[in-house]
């Protein structure tokens, strides 16, 4: 009886693809552990809330000269008036713009220091409390004495009124890629615009004393890098990357309204609606800067620097005649 002996399996000789596969898998596992990493992760790395981000035009309403007498104004709303919805896929009752402007413009008005607003949008929210405050001091004994612990709501001298009339989206739109031996770059960007209107009325006899409006642009951005090419016979290496940046909204509407409060507030010095607390301020380059922006308002460029080419002398506009703002 012949017996016959297997041969035993030569151990392979390791090829070149042993180092790549054991770098995908390396790098596999680390992916999938970053994906699985606890909930308790992502609740560290959020940021503690803060104050809303100054804008240009914050710090230029902070820097304003300080007024004779400030204005005392009422802001009944500040409506959103474009009827824009976001596209879908999100809510079809989810606006464009925020619906909060109105408080964005109050606080633009507080910060100017120029102005007093008083409150006129939850006016009756307002009245019931003093009505519960009357009750609760004189009842209805002595009705005089409860009446004079209340004093009387502090009236308008203006009416601030308004509202946000234009949101275009997709203004402008474009984008570039480049892509060699599977190894790309794109980027893609789009730009949004939204459009505040802003007008003060005198109380007494309604006339609009003065009227701005402000355009803000929104610009959106998108880069993708992208690799695509095989790193061994049979084997495919494909990584994509992104880093989106949007900028918010309701920060564009709130410094274009501080920047109609601003053009708001030079207009009225212009006019003498108001006057400045040192009339050597009107010389400060906050108050020329926005008053040269509203002289040029729909001048022709062309004309614009030959003006300026004529004049080059003459920087600082002529201050108003002396006469005296009206009593608020």
């Amino acid at each position: 009886m012949t017996s016959h002996i297997l041969p035993l399996p030569q151990a392979s000789r390791p090829g070149r693809a042993r180092p790549v596969q054991a770098a995908l898998v390396v790098a596999l596992c680390a992916l999938m552990t970053a994906c699985a990493a606890p909930m308790r992760q992502v609740a560290e790395i959020t940021e503690p809330a803060q104050l809303t981000p100054a804008s240009p035009a914050t710090r230029d309403l902070l820097k304003l000269p300080p007024p004779k007498g400030r204005v005392v104004v009422a802001v009944y709303g500040f409506r959103d008036q474009t009827g824009q919805y976001k596209p879908a896929p999100d809510s079809s009752f989810s606006t464009s713009v925020t619906q909060g402007a109105a408080s964005m413009l109050v606080k633009a008005l507080k910060d100017s220091g120029w102005f007093t607003p008083v409150e006129r949008e939850s006016l009756q929210e307002l009245l019931t409390e003093r009505r519960i405050v009357r009750a609760l001091d004189g009842g209805a004994d002595d009705a005089v004495g409860a009446t004079a612990n209340v004093p009387a709501l502090m009236p308008a001298a203006i009416m601030i009124d308004g509202g946000v009339i234009s949101y275009e989206s997709n203004v402008r739109t474009g984008g570039a890629g480049a892509r060699f031996l599977g190894i790309g770059l794109s980027s893609q960007y789009r730009v949004d615009q939204v459009t505040v209107a802003l007008r003060s009325v005198d109380v007494r006899n309604g006339q609009i004393l003065h009227s701005v409006a402000t355009t803000k642009t929104i610009y959106s951005y998108e880069i993708r890098p992208s690799v695509f090419r095989f790193v061994n016979f049979k084997e495919l290496l494909e990584v994509e990357a992104g880093v989106t940046n949007n900028e918010p909204a309701q920060l564009a509407v709130k410094e274009a309204i501080e920047t109609a409060v601003m053009h708001l507030t030079v207009q009225g010095l212009r006019d003498r609606s108001w006057v400045l607390r040192d009339e050597r301020d009107w010389n400060s380059p906050i108050v020329q800067s926005y008053l040269r922006e509203a002289e040029n308002y729909g001048v022709d460029p062309a004309e614009m620097r030959a003006a300026m080419d004529e004049g080059a002398g003459q920087v600082v506009a002529p201050a108003p005649a002396p006469t005296p703002a009206p009593a608020r």
